[in-house]
């Protein structure tokens, strides 16, 4: 879903349809989108290929409260304005239901007081009407979907995406897999790659991550590249190895890169390609002091806001 929404690059609504035609064709049954991606170009682009497949075929997973680029209007946490989404939702990707709906990025809610008594007992009613069979929540504070999930009394919560938290220079995740196994959830691991910052490109200029981040990420492509490794195959990989995550969510913004995730899913790594993933790891990212950009986007948010 992050795939058509431009952010990672321009994309044509064909080149969308394509390749999301191609993926489910060639094994993919899991599609996880959100309003807020291309500010609701995703959602249109899969409502002109989804009905063309047969429901029973796929799972989509779409997300609410975060929405619009202009600031004030970025994220809504209220029933009314979930009520609404989701029923645009449906409209654009012309389906009936979704599989799991989740609230998208719940640590910039006005506070997790919201989250647990309104937007989260929204979700189960939307999910008893039976426009939703699942519920989700996803963000990138690790310790914050922990504490929602311990305190969301009155609603089921299924499943949790984490991104850029089970990945080559930060698998804090693994610290939470226990806790959140024991809840029962389905643990959805997204940007393998960083968002970018595991590609030979790099991330898009709107990347929250460090100077020291960038740097490292920088170092391991560089390395990897001249030794003859797709450093992006290391990261899909290492994700896909990791038994423990239920699926792991990968971007695909062209043909060929789908079809190196494709193989990638397919070929385990060489010996060469272990060496280089502990080399990287050992050399660039062990020695970060601090390997994750938690708080920066959530405190430049306020500021801007305020």
């Amino acid at each position: 879903g992050a795939a058509l929404s431009g952010f990672f690059g321009r994309i044509t609504d064909d080149t969308g349809i394509q390749l999301v035609e191609y993926a489910v064709k060639h094994g993919i049954n899991f599609i996880d989108t959100a309003p807020w991606y291309g500010h609701g170009k995703s959602e249109i682009i899969l409502g002109k290929i989804l009905p063309k497949i047969p429901r029973k075929s796929y799972y989509i997973a779409t997300k609410v409260g975060r929405y619009e680029p202009d600031i004030d209007r970025m994220f809504d946490f209220s029933a009314k304005k979930i009520f609404a989404s989701v029923d645009n939702s449906l409209r654009k990707m012309k389906i009936d239901y979704v599989d799991i709906l989740q609230v998208h990025d719940l640590e910039f809610a006005p506070s997790i007081d919201q989250i647990l008594n309104e937007t989260l007992p929204a979700l189960q009613k939307i999910k008893e009407s039976g426009k939703a069979r699942y519920i989700g929540i996803t963000g990138y504070p690790l310790e914050l979907l922990k504490s929602v999930a311990e305190n969301a009394r009155t609603t089921k919560i299924d499943t949790i995406l984490s991104y850029c938290r089970y990945c080559l220079f930060d698998t804090s995740l693994n610290d939470y897999i226990d806790f959140f196994e024991s809840c029962g959830f389905g643990i959805i691991n997204a940007a393998p790659i960083g968002m970018g910052l595991l590609s030979e490109g790099g991330p898009p200029a709107w990347h929250p991550a460090t100077p020291e981040i960038r740097n490292a990420c920088q170092q391991a492509v560089k390395y990897c590249k001249e030794i003859g490794v797709d450093i992006c195959k290391l990261a899909v990989r290492s994700c896909i190895d990791c038994k423990r995550l239920s699926t792991t969510v990968v971007s695909s913004t062209t043909m060929n890169v789908l079809k190196s995730n494709l193989a990638t899913a397919c070929d385990p790594l060489t010996r060469k390609e272990l060496n280089a993933m502990k080399y990287i790891k050992e050399k660039f990212f062990q020695p970060l002091e601090c390997n994750d950009w938690e708080g920066i986007e959530v405190a430049k948010y306020r500021r801007n806001l305020s």
